[in-house]
């Protein structure tokens, strides 16, 4: 029971400039700013982009583990697991091969690099040589081999998500198993997801030194002149990108009972974060945060957040294909519906298990090219100027794709409560974590 004090004056309302996303925000322009007018000294920002990204990465793993522990600890049937799992892998796979096909008709249709007419040379091969060779380590049985750990602990020390996933899923089955005896961990466990996710709210505060960093170092590094240079190719993804999240998406989410405008809204200083930092895993664990409080149970949102992060790629998805015949175009390679529907295919396969960390959408590509021989795999090193500026792009797709998922598998499976959906979706903006421990007791 929380103690009210009597007499106290009333809280603050946190200043406008006390909201993290417009922190963020300021620091995406600020860091802009820097690295186009100072480009060698945006150049240098770097090690504060990628200080922060390492700050989430090291969070992210406990996180994911206590999400999902918890929750399936907590379910009565086993069943509901295998339930959950299965349908959110049936949209994964559905929309995940819709994103190919949106990005493969939009191609065809606006034809981005027909009329450039390149000439590949031997630098150009040389340029895409280190993708392809970490390109050629992803098989089929590496993929899946790579998902079982060493040990039981190293999956929380080698950064792979679905290696933490397997361990969470697995330990969470095995308290729900062994039952009572088990209860005094399981309530353990709760108890350190008091102090993880306070944890969080302490790292996010760092989330505008990282956004600006970053993108001082983009600006500095590439510099702006890159984006315009092959700026029909960069438009046509974003437009293709918001055609698929604004409409496709919309239309999902629609069907489910609310707004993607307002799911956006919900999550502007989340996407702000991936813009900045141009990695959806620097948001994983304030997703996971907000999906819980958005009224989405939380062996759902343990399940399916970190799952879509490397199954449900929608923006990685359209790169790949638009990409993929941008190359074809701008060197001339003519290709049959046959051998455009063999790269969807290819595609399919390549594009699962692709990390939601900055440049892998970019390493699935050279995984897909390899196998496609009528697409010239040195022309990559044409799109490879301005991959960076796509990055963002692809990464604020794929969030945004996998908060839809969430919400729709847990509307699927009854575990959604729509009444916190509503609050959250339509209430004033909250950019941290909701008050744990006593003072968020409402007695």
């Amino acid at each position: 029971m929380a103690i009210i004090a009597t007499g106290a004056p009333p809280a603050r309302k946190p200043s406008l400039w006390g909201h993290l996303y417009l922190q963020v925000l300021v620091a995406i322009v600020a860091g802009v700013a820097l690295g186009y007018f100072r480009p060698a000294l945006g150049a240098e920002m770097k090690p504060l982009g990628d200080a922060f990204i390492a700050l989430v990465k090291m969070i992210i793993a406990p996180v994911i583990f206590i999400t999902l522990v918890s929750g399936i600890a907590g379910m009565r049937e086993m069943r509901s697991v295998g339930r959950v799992a299965g349908k959110a892998f049936a949209y994964f796979l559905f929309f995940s091969t819709l994103a190919l096909i949106v990005g493969l008709v939009i191609a065809n249709l606006v034809q981005p690099g027909a009329g450039m007419n390149a000439n590949l040379t031997a630098d150009d091969a040389a340029a895409v040589k280190t993708y392809v060779d970490k390109a050629h380590d992803q098989t089929i049985t590496g993929f899946l081999l790579a998902m079982i750990p060493r040990t039981l602990v190293s999956a929380f020390t080698e950064g792979s998500l679905l290696q933490v996933l397997l361990v969470s899923i697995l330990f969470g089955v095995s308290l729900s198993i062994v039952g009572e005896p088990a209860r005094p961990v399981a309530d353990l466990i709760e108890r350190i997801g008091l102090v993880i996710f306070r944890l969080v709210a302490i790292v996010m505060r760092a989330a505008p030194i990282g956004a600006f960093g970053a993108m001082a170092f983009v600006i500095g590094k590439y510099g702006l002149g890159s984006l315009v240079q092959l700026g029909q190719l960069v438009a046509t993804f974003y437009l293709t990108s918001a055609i698929f999240v604004l409409v496709i998406l919309g239309t999902v989410a629609r069907m489910a009972g609310f707004s993607i405008l307002k799911l956006i809204r919900y999550l502007k200083a989340e996407l702000l974060l991936v813009l900045g930092t141009s990695s959806s895993e620097s948001a994983l664990p304030s997703l996971i945060e907000k999906m819980e409080r958005a009224g989405c149970a939380k062996p759902v949102v343990g399940l399916v957040v970190p799952a879509g992060y490397s199954f449900n790629l929608d923006g990685t998805n359209i790169y790949m294909t638009l990409a993929a015949l941008f190359i074809a175009q701008a060197t001339g390679t003519d290709l049959s519906l046959g051998q455009q529907v063999s790269l969807l295919l290819i595609a399919m396969i390549s594009s699962k298990g692709a990390a939601g960390v900055t440049g892998s959408g970019f390493i699935t590509l050279a995984a897909t090219l390899s196998i496609v021989p009528s697409v010239p795999l040195a022309g990559m090193a044409l799109i490879l100027g301005v991959d960076r500026f796509m990055s963002e792009c692809r990464s604020l797709t794929n969030f945004i794709g996998n908060a839809v998922a969430t919400i729709v598998v847990a509307r699927w499976d009854g575990a959604l409560d729509r009444e916190a959906l509503d609050r959250a979706l339509n209430g004033p903006m909250q950019d941290k974590p909701a008050a744990i421990g006593p003072e968020a007791d409402p007695d």
